[in-house]
């Protein structure tokens, strides 16, 4: 039996996937089995059952599996018919699908930047950056909480333009009561096995209330055929087969434990990092009124460049972490024919110098907790020198 001096001397990982799996191995199996016998692979029953099960937890009419959330938002951007000559307006401090679809449609990804408090885009200068040819707005909901869509709505409703949700760090997460999801025209979820709602493989999905769109998005998902081998349009071959359905379907049951066992390991690692020498050298996340993040990512800032030196720290002491970005979009060298320059999006840069990811995966054990607590707490303290005390003559 292991004792916590055992557990000092284990590695900490980042993310343990298998921890989830292990106890779900034989229900798992069972559901996989389910399908294999009835043979329907692709569009089974499965599937139809996670997208009635999702659509009902979101409130939204309409939920479509697809093969990814990548192809979650670039069937969002087809079916609104972006193309060349267009602009879509996304942040630079995520994943590098957000603004990779919107090129692969060739049009023109425009960067927005950031509210440093939280990392979400931030709507007053989505709104400096919207123009003529601005066909749509694509916030993401980053590392699971929600982005200010009561301010974003006001931008978009101004100019008529649809929102499209990049919530793949996000389900399960609300704003202001109203689940990710359902805010925009679309949501697009990641079903990626890191995600809070991991898959043993790839899988995405996407959401509407409008059935029109939601039509539009189930034929594209199919190579855009309606009926069979009649094609109106050129689509994707982006389904959602029934095997991760039947998966995904066993681990949904457990969304909301998962979620609270992250909140948890979040509110712990908050009341460790915001008093003392550690204060001074990381700065907590925070959730912005209304906004509970579902903490896909536990994303610190380490202040006065000190971050690699505490990423190497915790790896000395092989506990996991990693930078959710180390290069901003507007940055990267396939967006330099767009012109931006560093210094273009300031809170984007800062943080992208700064952040640092901690483990929060819902079986995050709480001796492993307390080794990143106890090494990051160590590092603040070799990091802060003691001010000399002026004595009054």
């Amino acid at each position: 039996m292991q004792t916590p001096a055992d557990a000092a001397h284990q590695p900490t990982p980042l993310l343990d996937i298998n921890r989830q799996n292990d106890p779900l191995r034989d229900e798992v199996l069972a559901a996989i089995a389910e399908v294999i016998d009835a043979g329907a692979f692709l569009k089974g029953p499965a599937v139809r059952d996670l997208e009635d099960r999702i659509a009902e937890r979101l409130g939204v009419g309409h939920a479509i599996g697809c093969a990814s959330g990548t192809d979650a938002i670039l069937l969002a951007l087809m079916a609104l018919g972006v193309g060349p000559g267009d602009e879509v307006i996304v942040p630079s401090f995520t994943f590098f699908a957000t603004a990779g679809c919107v090129s692969r449609l060739g049009a023109t990804p425009v960067f927005a930047d950031i509210l440093p408090d939280t990392f979400n885009i931030d709507p007053a200068d989505v709104a400096r950056r919207v123009t003529p040819a601005t066909k749509a707005i694509m916030p993401v909901h980053l590392f699971g909480q929600a982005a200010d869509m009561t301010a974003l709505e006001q931008v978009a409703d101004r100019h008529g333009l649809p929102l499209i949700e990049d919530a793949a760090q996000a389900i399960g997460a609300t704003h202001r009561g109203r689940a990710v999801g359902s805010l925009g025209r679309f949501g697009c979820f990641s079903f990626y096995p890191t995600k809070n709602l991991g898959g043993m493989g790839d899988g995405g999905m996407v959401t509407t209330d409008d059935a029109t769109l939601a039509e539009s998005v189930r034929v594209l998902c199919d190579h855009g055929q309606n009926p069979r081998y009649v094609h109106h349009v050129v689509g994707l071959n982006s389904r959602l087969d029934t095997i991760q359905a039947a998966a995904l379907g066993v681990k949904l049951r457990r969304l909301d434990a998962y979620a609270a066992a992250r909140t948890r390991h979040a509110d712990r690692y908050a009341a460790a990092f915001s008093a003392g020498p550690t204060a001074e050298v990381v700065t907590a996340p925070v959730e912005a009124l209304g906004c509970p993040s579902v903490w896909n990512q536990y994303t610190v800032r380490v202040t006065g460049g000190r971050r690699d030196a505490l990423q190497q720290h915790l790896a000395a002491r092989q506990i996991g972490s990693a930078i959710y970005y180390p290069i901003p979009l507007h940055l990267q060298e396939c967006f330099a024919p767009l012109g931006y320059h560093p210094g273009d999006l300031p809170h984007t840069e800062r943080a992208a110098a700064e952040v640092l990811s901690l483990p929060v995966y819902p079986e995050l054990r709480p001796e492993e907790q307390q080794r990143v607590i106890d090494a990051v707490e160590a590092f603040a303290a070799e990091q802060v020198v003691t001010r000399p005390v002026r004595l009054a003559a």
